[in-house]
């Protein structure tokens, strides 16, 4: 296994820490028992006293002087010490052969010499890897960057340095043949050469030759050794030199004996400067401030320690520390205060004198074995000191006879320790003699020198479990037996150590005596004298540790038989008894393996002082085995009364141990119940056995089966977590429970729950196996879930499956509501998908969420992009064609969502379209369509957000109507007039207050059921407006109007008749109200030339009128100004052109028709009667003293006629106030119609009036008469005869059902109404004739409360009147 050098250290895991209580504090060995199953795991332990406990510094500081070992740091560390012991043979190598080393550099990085010569020999050899072109191979090895040449390099450097130390290494000649030795062509810089000379025969005879080649030629090529002065050319040398060396050379006879001399075994050197304490620490401080450059409170531990780890390993850096260790505690006084020492103690601290963790104490305290040891053993059984600074270790080693030991920082810095658990001892071994076998070669016993350190990430690296702690002031830490340990130093500070040994430790004490035989390494003390001291005591020992004795001496005076019956074998015949134990323990050390020899021991006459153990007596000496002497200490017959001794001390506690291994070792049907181990831990109680590992053993099992089977009873007492319960932290998971069930089963003690603890585990896992396979599934469904759910409620155990049930059953959930969301895309909304997704991101991942996820994502962005687009499609400005709209909704028809602005786009095409549709039926409709349906489909055009090419001709059409009526209003209006066009325009709709005060009930006629259609009554203007915007043509406004203009002429018919009426003298004349003001008539008055009512000149004359020649008219008459006919007709021109119909413009064609119709008709009577050409003149408003009327001599007909059309005219002066005729003046065409008129008897005026009228009515009529029920003529003759020539009182009631049925309106204009009621009143005049309501203008509520006198009735009376 090759192990890269790491560029950097990193620390290994922390090793335990113990705060023990006060109480656990008070006796140190039980408190280490109790933590030795944890700790030796680790190997060490750290411990932190209880916080009150600070024993005083008691070392007398001035006293204290000792002299420091030097270490070289990259000296320390085992594979460094390789390399540089290798660099220290190679530049031996070439120092004697005259030429100094210089170690090359590659890459600007010093060439590993070491490294390249281990990786050519494991290659194969110098040969094999120039042979197979391995040197590229070889540079990436060492770590070179690739494609840079350096494996051409390395072959030159390891040709020149090292190939030379190899060959001479393997034993191969260096010196060439004669017959292959080169020529050498350099002859400068020559060492001469030194000429023997002797007399042979009276002969000088040269005696400098070659002792290769044998020649003396050349002789500026031979070389002369300084060694043995023997002589050889540099080209017979393997490889040859090319030039002389300039220092001694050594020839290769010479060389390899000087190579051959052994190394020196590495060890420390002591300084040559004795310290205090106080100039060390000085020293050390300074050290440590001047390498960080800064404070040394100021440098973290970690720095130190990575910088500890690269200067072992750097060759090249050379740092050297000193370091005070094992300083003899008896000679300067120990660190804790001792009885009897120089340090007074305080009454506070005198309870540390006697405390089992005063080091002073531990060693020799009763627990401790190393109290029947009799000699003092300095850093065993006497406490050691140790001064240390930054960088001074101490390297990997374990303690003396595999001891426990413990270490006490009182003060300084802390100190960084590394350790290895026992049962890794030897592997640490194997892998430092792997990775360093030289340095064992020449030590096998190296470890034990505490002179090798290994890089601890080295060692793990191999497998080795190392642990690591940092120890500060005022606190211990504990190695356990065999456990290898190292450290260093953080800075300047005290500590100090001792060895102890329990119990636990006897085996392993009596193992390690075998091991130092085996390394040859001395005892620190005699393992079977301290055992026979004991045996010696068996009284006094604790039944423990009489136990454990009496196992030790059994082993071992079963070997000390086995070994001296072999001796006796041998041939030794001699016996002595030796009293070794008063001996030193160097003079009786083993002659071969230096172990201490106690029991026996074999001597020799011919060496005296010489002894060997029983173990090597064939290495004492060549003398016969017969002159040997068995030196003994005890007889067999003597040590088998010990070994009884304390089999009987120990017997009452080994029945019982023996029972409790019988017990804790029972195996299946064999195993007892928990109340056996119960009573055997009561044994023990009732007779004070101590605390050991057996006892610690049994009582952990009894402990743990206890507890098993309360949580076992637990677990099967059904305990239930409800629905909405959150899971215990304490609750055991599956693994445990198996786990659980195991130990069960496991325990050395039988336990009743456990097979019902089993079947528990079995449903468990069928229910896990069932999860697994739900949560397997794509898409599981609620229900399984949501079951699988329920039935974990059963187990009270931490099930993994249920978190993930319950996450599944949410991510089911939520796909589910997708799914339903998805199935009605109706109602899937932009928030319902937003909602989805918020829910959906916080479930945990799964790939149907995700695809779901997905889709969802994918419809929102897609639905969010055409709700905005369709949203900025619909906001546009211009608007878009609706073609680009259809296109993007033909996009959207496809997603399955519901989107509004995508539907409004829809919904704003569909109104488009319809729009369209509309405008083309408009168009192509054939006749004039009317403003208000154009304007309504401008507004509804114009809220449509879509662009519509008709729009912007319909809006100016709308717009020029809007200029039309503005002219026209302009035209017609009065200045703050507060009519509108329209009311202007039409007939009245109500004309004044008609009739007197006085009032009787209104006769209205019933009309008989028919089949004819009622006719809509027009009482206001808006019925008006609304009548004329729903007729088809201007034909049926026509009509509209005619049957408004017929109403406005009765009603003004009346309100005239009534005003004059009322001006008649009466009686109560003075308490006639006129006027505005409704006062009675006075100084000058004015009479209204239509409403005839009469007026006060100063309430409504205006000074600055300068109208005079007008007909006056009251404020309530004149509505509008009088525009000329020419002006109407050219704004009625305007609208044509427009063609656009609206009230204002039928109401003005009716206006200008009627205007031009009367205008032609007066026109025509002039004609046919000869009257004089009516010329405009000036006029005077009427007075009340000017009502008289002339006489003329006319023809009855032209009477008849003139009479008619001045009835028509005098209605026609609401017409005369809205125009101005450019022929005649109205008033002045009427004064001349009144002229004209004769004062004929009323009788014959109103024949002949109803004569016209029926003349004018008869065409009219002729259709309608023939529709009429079949009717006796005669009597219908009768009827009419009787309506003709009746008295204006005469009654009509005679009359029957049928002749009402067969009545005629007299109207002058009859629309004929049908339906199956028709409204019918009487005149209340004196003709008293019916009239259909609609054609008088009457309204159902004006017939019952006023007076209606038909038109005849009106002209006939006031005439009368007049």
């Amino acid at each position: 296994m090759s192990q890269p050098r790491q560029d950097e250290f990193k620390p290994p895991p922390e090793c335990p820490v113990f705060e023990p209580s006060l109480e656990e504090f008070g006796d140190p060995f039980a408190f280490i028992n109790k933590i030795r199953p944890i700790a030796e795991k680790t190997g060490i332990c750290k411990v932190r006293p209880p916080p009150g406990w600070q024993p005083p510094f008691a070392c007398d500081v001035d006293r204290l002087h000792f002299v420091p070992r030097i270490q070289r740091l990259n000296e320390l560390e085992a594979q460094t010490r390789v390399k540089l012991n290798f660099l220290d043979q190679i530049a031996k190598f070439w120092d004697l052969q005259g030429c100094a080393l210089k170690i090359p550099h590659v890459e600007r990085k010093i060439l590993d010499l070491y490294k390249l010569n281990k990786l050519v020999a494991d290659e194969g050899g110098f040969d094999i890897v120039c042979r197979d072109r391995r040197w590229t191979k070889i540079a990436l090895q060492m770590g070179f960057a690739p494609g840079k040449a350096v494996g051409s390099h390395l072959r030159a450097h390891y040709e020149k340095i090292l190939y030379p130390y190899n060959l001479f290494q393997s034993g191969a000649n260096l010196l060439v043949s004669w017959t292959h030795a080169p020529v050498s062509q350099h002859s400068s810089c020559l060492k001469k050469c030194l000429k023997r000379s002797c007399v042979r025969n009276g002969w000088l005879v040269d005696l400098v030759v070659c002792l290769v080649c044998g020649s003396g030629a050349d002789e500026d090529r031979l070389l002369l050794c300084d060694g043995c002065d023997d002589s050889y050319h540099t080209f017979c040398l393997i490889p040859p030199l090319h030039d002389v060396p300039k220092g001694d050379w050594r020839c290769p006879k010479c060389l390899a004996q000087e190579c051959s001399k052994p190394q020196e075994a590495f060890g420390f050197e002591q300084a040559y400067r004795d310290y205090s304490l106080r100039a060390f620490g000085q020293m050390a401080d300074a050290f440590k401030s001047d390498y960080f450059n800064m404070p040394v409170h100021m440098v973290p531990t970690e720095l130190v320690e990575k910088e500890f780890w690269r200067l072992v390993g750097a060759i090249e850096e050379d740092v050297t520390v000193e370091y005070g260790a094992d300083i003899a505690s008896k000679e300067f006084g120990s660190g804790f205060p001792i009885r009897n020492g120089k340090f007074k103690v305080s009454a506070a601290d005198e309870k540390y004198l006697t405390c089992g963790w005063n080091l002073n104490n531990m060693a020799m305290m009763d627990p401790s074995v190393l109290t029947h040891v009799t000699a003092d053993i300095c850093g065993m059984t006497l406490p050691w000191l140790y001064v240390g600074m930054c960088f001074s270790s101490f390297c990997w080693h374990i303690e003396d006879h595999w001891s426990y030991s413990i270490n006490y920082l009182h003060w300084g810095e802390p100190k960084t320790w590394y350790g290895a658990p026992g049962f890794a001892a030897e592997q640490l071994e194997e892998v430092m003699k792997k990775l360093a076998p030289e340095l064992f070669e020449s030590q096998p016993d190296l470890l034990h020198q505490l002179v090798t350190i290994m890089n601890p990430n080295t060692l793990m690296a191999y497998g080795v479990p190392i642990y690591r702690t940092n120890q500060c002031a005022g606190e211990f830490v504990v190695t356990f037996p065999r456990a290898y340990h190292s450290g260093f130093n953080q800075g300047f500070n005290f500590a100090e150590a001792v060895n102890f040994c329990t119990v636990d430790w006897m085996p392993l004490g009596r193992q390690c005596v075998d091991h130092y035989r085996l390394l040859h390494r001395y005892n620190v003390f005699s393992h079977d004298e301290m055992v026979c001291n004991m045996a010696s005591k068996a009284k006094t020992l604790d039944v423990v540790l009489a136990s454990a004795v009496h196992k030790d001496i059994a082993i071992m005076i079963r070997e000390e038989q086995e070994h001296r019956e072999k001796v006796k074998q041998m041939g030794v015949l001699h016996y002595k008894e030796a009293k070794y134990d008063h001996l030193q323990d160097d003079e009786r050390q083993c002659a071969k393996c230096r172990t201490t020899c106690y029991l026996s021991a074999v001597t020799c006459p011919c060496s005296p002082g010489i002894l060997v153990c029983l173990h090597h007596v064939t290495d004492l000496c060549s003398c016969p085995v017969s002159n040997y002497t068995l030196n003994y200490r005890f007889t067999l017959d003597a040590l088998f009364p010990m070994l009884e001794a304390v089999k009987q001390r120990a017997e009452l506690y080994d029945e019982w141990a023996s029972r409790v291994t019988e017990t804790l070792e029972a195996k299946l049907e064999k195993k007892k119940g928990l109340a056996v181990f119960r009573s055997l831990l009561a044994e023990s109680d009732s007779r004070m056995f101590p605390d050991n590992d057996l006892l610690r053993r049994l009582r952990l099992v009894t402990q743990d089966a206890e507890k098993c089977s309360a949580v076992a009873q637990q677990l099967l007492n059904g305990k239930r977590q409800t629905r909405y319960s959150v899971n215990s932290p304490f609750q055991l998971t599956v693994e445990e429970l198996s786990s659980f069930v195991r130990q069960l089963y496991n325990l050395p003690c039988s336990l009743s729950q456990a097979p019902l603890l089993k079947e528990l585990l079995n449903r468990i896992e069928d229910f896990q196996q069932h999860s697994q396979k739900v949560l397997a599934d794509e898409v599981p469904g609620v229900a399984e879930i949501q079951s699988l759910l329920d039935v974990s409620f059963d187990f009270d155990v931490e099930l993994p499956e249920l978190p993930r049930l319950r996450v599944r059953l949410e991510q089911a959930r939520w796909l589910e509501g997708m799914q339903q969301a998805s199935a009605q895309p109706a109602t899937l909304t932009l928030e319902t998908m937003r909602r989805l997704i918020d829910q959906g991101v916080g479930l945990a991942p799964h790939p149907s969420v995700e695809k779901a996820m997905a889709r969802l994502q994918e419809l929102l962005t897609v639905s969010e992009h055409w709700e905005d687009k369709a949203s900025s499609l619909l906001k546009a400005r211009p608007p878009h064609s609706i073609e680009t709209l259809s296109a993007a909704a033909e996009k959207v028809s496809g997603i399955p969502a519901y989107l509004p602005n995508c539907l409004l786009l829809k919904d704003t095409i569909r109104k488009a379209r319809e729009w369209l549709q509309e405008a083309e039926d408009l168009q192509a409709g054939g006749h004039t369509p009317v403003v208000d349906n154009l304007s309504d489909m401008v507004l509804r055009g114009q809220a449509i957000q879509v662009y519509l090419e008709p729009l912007e001709r319909l809006e100016s059409l709308v717009g020029e109507v809007q200029e039309w009526k503005e002219s026209a209003a302009t035209t017609f209006l009065l200045k703050n007039s507060p009519f509108t066009l329209l009311e202007v325009l039409c007939p009245r709709c109500e004309v004044g207050n008609l009739g007197s005060p006085k009032r009787k009930p209104k006769k209205v006629k019933e009309s008989p059921q028919s089949n004819k259609k009622k006719i809509a009554r027009l009482n206001t203007l808006t019925d008006v407006e609304k009548a004329l915007s729903e007729t088809k043509d201007s034909t049926s406004a026509m009509a509209t109007l005619e049957e408004l203009r017929v109403r406005e002429m009765e009603a003004l018919s009346i309100l005239r008749a009534a005003n004059e009426s009322k001006l008649l003298p009466t009686a109560d004349c003075m308490d006639l109200k006129v006027c505005i003001c409704q006062k009675a008539p006075m100084g000058a008055m004015l009479q209204c030339e239509l409403c005839r009512d009469a007026f006060h000149s100063v309430c409504v004359r205006d000074p600055t009128d300068t109208c005079a020649s007008q007909p006056w008219l009251c404020p309530q008459c004149r509505r509008s100004e009088k525009p000329p006919l020419n002006k109407a007709r050219s704004l009625l021109a305007s609208l044509q052109r427009i063609r656009v119909r609206l009230p204002e413009g039928d109401a003005l064609q009716y206006m200008v028709e009627r205007t031009v119709n009367w205008q032609h008709r007066a026109q025509q009577i002039s004609h046919t009667f000869n009257l004089p050409e009516l010329e405009e003149r000036p006029g005077t408003p009427p007075t009340l003293t000017r009502w008289a009327s002339g006489s003329h001599n006319t023809d009855s007909n032209a009477q008849v006629t003139l009479q008619f059309i001045l009835h028509e005219n005098k209605m026609r002066f609401k017409t005369a106030s809205r125009l101005n005729l450019n022929c005649f003046h109205f008033q002045d065409g009427v004064s001349g119609m009144k002229e004209v008129m004769n004062g004929s008897e009323k009788k014959a005026k109103r024949h002949l009036e109803r004569e016209g009228l029926a003349a004018e009515h008869r065409g009219k009529d002729k259709k309608h008469y023939h529709k009429r029920q079949k009717m006796n003529k005669e009597k219908n003759l009768d009827r009419r005869s009787a309506s003709t020539s009746s008295s204006p009182r005469s009654d009509f009631s005679q009359s029957d059902d049928s002749d009402e049925e067969m009545a005629v309106c007299p109207a002058e204009r009859c629309q004929l109404p049908e339906g199956d009621e028709v409204d019918w009143v009487q005149c209340d005049g004196s003709c008293n004739q019916w009239f259909h309501q609609v054609c008088v203008g009457v309204t159902a509520e004006l017939a019952e409360k006023e007076d209606y006198i038909c038109v005849s009735c009106t002209i006939n009376d006031g005439h009368m009147r007049k």
